[in-house]
């Protein structure tokens, strides 16, 4: 007669068990030869390997010692309703064992930005569906969460009443951007995109990339048009990268027992993309928002000039009206910085 036990002996032997095999050897049905191993499962006696009529089960110990039967990628579409994110990571980290065997670093930046990421689909996306995919493959751990929803970008557009996907980019690129104020804090892609080797929101024909190999950030338009929002995301297995550092660099800047997020950085470049003029308008519209924060870096890379209006409007007058906030700058050429040099002199006499 069948029982539990004759299974763990089974498997014991032979390593691997497969329900219609069982039921074939013991002349039961295949139903009763699968309650009994659902219940060695949920007692955490057997592991489930697979999630196809071709899977099977082992002991936990036989699993331990043979690695290569786990499969490289997770892949599950999951409903959206009721879902919590810490509930769909537990599951895959179940059925995929080599995640329990990352460094510690790369292990807290796969689930920090995994959680944020799923969770924001789950309560900003609008979509019934969300589809996840983890791998682990020549060393890249890399996941994905897709949606049909309203889309990232067009979400912010409508929200904070701007005219463009790219105005939308380049609101959500300064951090403490959201939807949801109440319930969020608009962090959760600043940093996810900043712990990333390689970052991507992909969303009704565009594409936001970080790349932070090289690193640098590019926005391009593409030809075939992601209904919803696909974010990627990227790291070497042997990273050395360490959220806490990530943290550090952009909150709590003072030392103060506030661990805030403090600090925000501004791709100047992302601003001239279709040939628009550095001019005082465009110095407003990066601006716009940044009073939140305590230091504030313009990034000058790939960008040949700015005009006058537009060094005077960050410089004199948002820093006269802001003077607690620190303005930091990188990347200038002899000609930005003669026109931000020329801006910071003229703030000075006025003080």
């Amino acid at each position: 007669m069948l029982n539990k036990e004759k299974i763990l002996e089974i498997a014991k032997t032979e390593g691997q068990v497969e329900t219609m095999k069982i039921a074939v050897f013991f002349s039961v049905s295949r139903q009763y030869a699968s309650h009994l191993i659902k219940i060695l499962v949920s007692e955490g006696k057997l592991l489930k390997i697979g999630s196809t009529r071709k899977s099977f089960y082992v002991l936990p110990e036989y699993a331990e010692n043979h690695q290569e039967i786990f499969p490289v990628c997770y892949k599950k579409i999951y409903k959206n309703s009721s879902l919590e994110e810490h509930k769909v990571f537990d599951e895959i980290e179940r059925k995929s064992p080599l995640l329990k065997k990352l460094f510690e670093n790369v292990k807290s930046i796969f689930t920090y930005a995994f959680s944020e990421m799923f969770n924001n689909a789950i309560e900003h996306s609008r979509s019934r569906f969300i589809s996840v995919e983890v791998s682990i493959r020549d060393e890249i751990l890399s996941f994905s969460v897709n949606d049909s929803g309203i889309g990232v970008f067009k979400s912010i557009m409508n929200k904070k009443h701007l005219n463009s996907e790219l105005e939308a980019i380049q609101e959500l690129l300064k951090g403490k951007v959201t939807t949801m104020p109440k319930s969020h804090s608009g962090e959760g892609i600043f940093f996810t995109s900043r712990v990333a080797d390689n970052f991507i929101l992909d969303s009704y024909g565009y594409e936001l990339i970080f790349n932070n190999t090289l690193p640098d950030i590019f926005v391009q338009k593409v030809k075939k048009m992601k209904k919803g929002t696909k974010v990627r995301f990227s790291i070497k297995t042997t990273s050395s990268r360490h959220l806490s550092e990530i943290f550090r660099e952009y909150a709590n800047i003072d030392g103060s027992n506030n661990y805030g997020f403090d600090k925000t950085e501004i791709q100047v470049k992302l601003y001239t993309l279709g040939g628009i003029h550095i001019s005082r308008s465009q110095a407003r519209r990066i601006l716009s928002g940044l009073e939140k924060f305590k230091i504030v870096l313009f990034d000058y890379n790939k960008v040949e000039v700015v005009g006058q209006a537009f060094a005077d409007e960050i410089y004199r007058v948002f820093h006269n009206k802001h003077p607690e906030i620190k303005l930091e700058n990188i990347n200038m050429n002899e000609g930005v910085k003669f026109m931000v040099e020329r801006a910071i002199t003229e703030a000075e006499k006025g003080r």
